[in-house]
């Protein structure tokens, strides 16, 4: 008898829908790319972002791509059928020599949509995309960066449960202020949840 050797393949089980703090998380649909293009490119959405524009063929293809991607669990963060804004939850390999395991990370990001700024919408995000990475995916760590000056995006993770673990000195380009600080934030799972059981 010989012993084959066993190919383990994600099986891609959405985490959504949720509702987190009044705000419904969900996969996204066509309707909403061309809402996404209404605020996505504005300067007051970019102005913390690295990627400052997107075209809307881009943002088509890449949340029409959201459903069926093994890795990307992007959501849209929905109040009373309205979107208020879209998480980025997008499955990574971590750090290591070779041999490591594969997919046990993830990266997370969020964009609240103009008028929605300052009612909990971000804390939701990135408290619910940051509970579908460890209850719902089974990952081990969550990591996301924000410009220092950002106070706003660096509370959002805190209160969401993430520890600030490098403040890289200049080290990001910042097309109207130059070179400014950034923050690297991250959670591992046990401490997370130990932290967050319910």
């Amino acid at each position: 008898m010989s012993c084959q050797r066993l190919r383990v393949t994600r099986i891609r089980t959405s985490p959504w829908p949720k509702t987190v703090d009044g705000v419904l998380l969900r996969d996204p649909t066509p309707a909403d790319v061309d809402v996404i293009a209404t605020f996505r490119n504005l300067p007051d959405v970019n102005r913390w972002l690295i990627v400052t524009h997107e075209s809307t063929d881009e943002l088509r293809r890449r949340w029409l791509s959201v459903t069926s991607s093994d890795t990307d669990f992007s959501c849209i963060a929905e109040i009373n059928g309205e979107l208020a804004g879209i998480g980025f939850l997008e499955i990574e390999d971590g750090s290591g020599q070779p041999g490591k395991p594969r997919g046990t990370d993830a990266g997370i990001g969020y964009i609240v949509r103009p008028g929605h700024q300052g009612g909990g919408v971000g804390s939701a995000i990135a408290l619910g995309i940051t509970q579908a990475a460890f209850v719902d995916l089974g990952l081990r760590r969550v990591t996301a960066g924000c410009f220092a000056d950002n106070a706003a995006s660096w509370r959002i993770l805190e209160k969401a449960g993430l520890e600030r673990e490098q403040h890289g000195r200049g080290d990001s380009w910042h097309a109207e202020l130059g070179w400014i600080d950034g923050y690297t934030y991250s959670a591992l799972a046990e401490d997370w949840l130990a932290e967050h059981a319910h």
